[in-house]
């Protein structure tokens, strides 16, 4: 069966109140057309697992500007007005998570683990109601692992049968977000044909992807 798909039809596999693990960074490697396809569609009370809002009108901002996202789990808001008006008004429920942290959260939840140890946050706020563990004299924080119905991703290239390849620093979170999701939907810039991908080169294998959407593609 064909994993390539109407962007639109994949976003359809979306209900309201879904999680969805989101990749990019201020908006590189971010996939802009099934953004714009869940402001679209309407869908509604979000939470979003992804490292920044980028800003009003890109990306992830565009779920902001719209109203759809109900959570975020973000390693930081500060390039977003609107994120923050939204924060201090009790409108948008925000995590703050230091971003080695989120993405380690993230690999822990792909990897079936429970979670991970970290120094990161230990003696300030981001301890508060955590537990902690003593190794060898120091104190780590655990930080619960991270999963989510849903990844949304970015990549160069797809095969038909969903390996993907990244260009430079767009790969960001990625290939983290595809192993920790129930459903991955990939939007690469391209398809090609199977074997034209380097084995190398391929970030992403496609066992783990199960949708493929370019604007424009049949389903």
């Amino acid at each position: 069966m064909s994993k390539v798909s109407t962007v639109e039809a994949a976003v359809q596999k979306i209900p309201d109140g879904a999680t969805l693990m989101i990749g990019g960074f201020m908006g590189a490697g971010t996939p802009p057309n099934l953004m714009d396809e869940l402001v679209r569609q309407g869908k509604k009370d979000l939470t979003i697992i992804a490292n920044d809002t980028a800003r009003p009108g890109t990306g992830i901002g565009k779920l902001i500007d719209a109203g759809l996202v109900k959570k975020v789990i973000t390693s930081h808001i500060g390039t977003n007005a609107q994120t923050q008006k939204l924060m201090i008004a009790g409108e948008l429920d925000v995590d703050l998570v230091p971003q080695g942290t989120l993405a380690e959260r993230i690999r822990a939840g792909g990897a079936g683990l429970g979670g991970v140890l970290t120094p990161t946050g230990v003696g300030t706020t981001a301890a508060d109601g955590k537990h902690t563990v003593e190794i060898d004299g120091r104190i780590f924080l655990v930080e619960q692992a991270i999963k989510a119905d849903f990844a949304l991703i970015a990549a160069r290239t797809s095969d038909y049968s969903g390996n993907l390849r990244y260009l430079l620093t767009s790969r960001n979170f990625n290939p983290l977000m595809a192993l920790a999701a129930d459903l991955v939907i990939a939007e690469p810039d391209e398809i090609v044909p199977i074997g034209c991908i380097e084995p190398d080169a391929v970030a992403t294998p496609h066992v783990l992807v199960d949708m493929i959407v370019v604007k424009g593609a049949d389903a």
